[in-house]
């Protein structure tokens, strides 16, 4: 029997003391639950595995996703660049083209007329070697050379700029000393 605080004594019935026996089993039935919860090493590891999947499962979609707009901005800068690349190409190609125009213009005929006959002569002698080196060059120098002809056919009008300018140059050497 239980006492009050006043001194009396109460007594407990015997569905208060089962219903007391019930809450006590339930809860001595959680507390067992979760200390056989927290004692199941393998469910646990389960678990976590389960969490770290998903973690990874985030962290690689994220990644993809970053790589895709850094892959992006490179190609965007990548045309960019050529672009600029193309342009400032095209700008250098006519100021070759002028450049060799304003030096034929300025060279005189006499001296125009001696670089017609030098060009001449050294197209027969190229001939002349060409066929020579037909005859007697390896075949793979032969490839190399000819690539290398090839060259300076498609670049052409930049060649015959810097032939404009050295003879513009020797002119004026020449005029100087003389």
């Amino acid at each position: 029997m239980s006492e009050q605080s006043d001194g009396k004594q109460t007594g407990t019935t015997p569905a208060e003391v089962r219903e007391q026996v019930e809450r006590t089993r339930a809860e001595l039935g959680e507390t067992v639950q979760a200390l056989a919860d927290k004692a199941d090493v393998k469910a646990r590891a389960k678990d976590k595995g389960a969490e770290v999947k998903e973690r990874t499962v985030e962290v690689a979609g994220q990644a993809r996703e970053k790589t895709a707009e850094v892959a992006g901005q490179a190609r965007e800068k990548t045309a960019e660049v050529a672009g600029q690349a193309a342009a400032r190409a095209g700008e250098l190609k006519a100021r070759a083209a002028k450049a060799a125009h304003t030096v034929q213009d300025k060279v005189p005929d006499p001296v125009r007329d001696r670089a017609a006959h030098a060009a001449d002569q050294a197209r027969d002698t190229a001939a002349r070697a060409g066929a020579v080196w037909q005859e007697k060059a390896p075949e793979p120098l032969r490839q190399r050379s000819a690539q290398g002809a090839r060259l300076a056919r498609e670049n052409r009008t930049l060649l015959l700029a810097a032939a404009g300018a050295v003879v513009l140059v020797w002119l004026t050497v020449r005029h100087r000393k003389g």
